[in-house]
């Protein structure tokens, strides 16, 4: 018999009074030393079942084993204390605090009556050094990169004694260097006798540094294989039970007149630098511009500085022949731009409300208001929330659910359909897939990409190189607040966008 380090059999959770079913009867098995893979659609019950295993839940029904013994997780204490933890995709980190201060939240080493933060200093050294982190304890949460915060999280766990580490989406915000460095740090755990599980929507990945594969498909495991016998085709099949098309088909559209530009921006980051360094671009109608270039280099002020969230310094934004520089959000937004942002729980939505309510959210004075104007008309409201959730295949199919109860992929859905369906001529997608499996990632290429066929400007950023390539007719990569170059589509390689990407020039013919 297979010696598993856990096995977590027919569980079954289910939510709403069971009008939702999360997990039905799934049963996963993980041998000692291995990394395994789980991987489904967004809603699929992934998360939920690790959040099951971490103690966050309880199962309606079904048996959890661990090291051959039956347990009960009733929180993330005792799951702490069986050697289980959990690196979360948001991190949970006190951003104030140093690296030292975080690692010990909890379980304070204590000399006499007082902290002892000295000792703290040197475990943080010791773990880190063991497992390859290169962590400063001292430095600050908010100084670090995300690969850096992402670490601290590992840190932590390791700190409490974790066996058996569950990374939620760990490549999600990481940067192409970061993810091999991350790839190393859990090739360190594994020699060092550590178990993994990590959850994510990234085949290639899965394909990378796993050694087997469960797939759940709607709140049931479908299949369990091992890598080796494993190629992407294969596994999106059976994420989403029918063939995936992994290269979208791109509508034939004459572009029109230029619809969006910017001229010269100057735009400073928060600590008074620039952050966007005078560029131009333009973007005409049935266009897809994209801008590539590593998280950090001055895309998320620039979609700041056109959505009016960020003072424009100098330089002009002109959409549909209106300025918009240093213009309300609101007015920017009834003057025919929607925006997809990068956080949409900072920017986008409200977790403590409904689906239904999200999907409303900065549309409802326009288009729900009732003919008093003071109240909403709230058979309409659900009406066209019925109606996107069907449209956009939103999961669960519940109008009354808590936006910060469903999974990632979901929630950006929600996103997705809401600025689609508004009345715009130029829609703005930053990180349109983050979190997003890979039936969604199709669908939601496809739609972005219809948008050229109504004759609007798009404007796509992402850390995906794959994405970027995949969707835009020109590409621009910024670097250091910088546009390096604007390259055609039919230019455009991996190798010439890394180059641009890390600082560089492209040889001139």
């Amino acid at each position: 018999m297979k010696n598993y380090i856990l096995e977590m059999r027919n569980i079954r959770k289910t939510f709403l009074g069971g009008k939702v079913v999360a997990n039905d009867d799934v049963t996963l098995r993980i041998a000692k030393g291995e990394k395994h893979a789980i991987v489904g659609e967004n809603g699929a019950g992934k998360s939920t079942l690790m959040q099951i295993l971490n103690g966050l839940y309880q199962p309606t029904s079904g048996e959890i084993y661990f090291h051959g013994n039956k347990v009960e997780i009733n929180g993330p204490g005792e799951a702490a204390k069986l050697g289980i933890g959990m690196v979360y995709q948001h991190f949970m980190l006190v951003p104030t605090l140093t690296v030292a201060e975080n690692m010990i939240l909890g379980v304070e080493p204590k000399k006499g009556m007082k902290l002892d933060l000295n000792a703290a200093r040197e475990e943080v050294k010791r773990v880190s050094e063991k497992y390859g982190l290169a962590i400063d304890a001292d430095a600050y949460i908010n100084e670090l990169s995300v690969g850096m915060q992402q670490r601290v999280e590992i840190l932590k766990i390791l700190f409490k004694g974790a066996n058996l580490l569950v990374f939620d989406e760990p490549t999600a915000v990481l940067t192409p260097g970061e993810v091999k460095e991350l790839y190393k740090i859990m090739d360190n755990l594994i020699a060092e006798g550590k178990t993994i599980i990590f959850i994510t929507h990234k085949l290639q990945e899965v394909l990378d540094i796993g050694d087997n594969i469960t797939v759940i498909r709607r709140g049931k495991d479908v299949g369990n294989i091992s890598t080796k016998d494993a190629t992407k085709e294969i596994i999106a099949n059976m994420m989403v039970g029918r063939a995936v098309l992994f290269n979208v088909q791109r509508p034939d559209v004459t572009l029109g007149k230029e619809l969006v530009v910017v001229d010269n921006l100057l735009v400073k980051n928060d600590k008074g630098l620039p952050a966007v360094d005078e560029i131009s671009f333009e973007i005409r109608e049935g266009e897809v511009f994209g801008i590539a270039g590593v998280e950090g280099n001055g895309q998320t002020e620039l979609i700041e500085a056109i959505t009016g969230l960020r003072k424009v310094e100098s330089g002009t934004i002109v959409v549909d022949g209106k300025a918009c520089a240093n213009q309300r959000p609101k007015d920017i937004t009834l003057g025919g731009v929607a925006h997809i942002p990068e956080d949409r729980h900072k920017r986008a939505a409200v977790s403590q409300f409904d689906l239904e309510n999200n999907l409303a959210l900065g549309v409802h004075r326009e288009k729900y208001t009732s003919q008093n104007k003071i109240t909403l008309d709230f058979a309409k409201m659900r009406k066209d929330a019925d109606d996107l959730i069907c449209k956009y295949d939103i999961r669960p199919a519940e109008p009354n659910i808590l936006f910060g109860r469903m999974s990632g992929g979901n929630q950006q859905k929600v996103i997705v359909a809401r600025e689609l369906e508004k009345d715009h001529r130029f829609i703005i997608a930053s990180q349109p897939t983050r979190g997003v499996d890979i039936g969604a990632i199709e669908s939601i290429h496809n739609m972005i990409l219809q948008e050229k066929t109504r004759g609007n400007a798009i404007l796509v950023v992402s850390a995906e190189l794959s994405e970027v390539m995949n969707l835009s007719d020109r590409i621009a990569v910024m670097f250091h607040g910088k546009i390096m170059d604007i390259i055609d589509r039919k230019d455009a390689t991996e190798e010439k966008l890394g180059i641009l990407m890390a600082g560089g020039r492209l040889n001139e013919k």
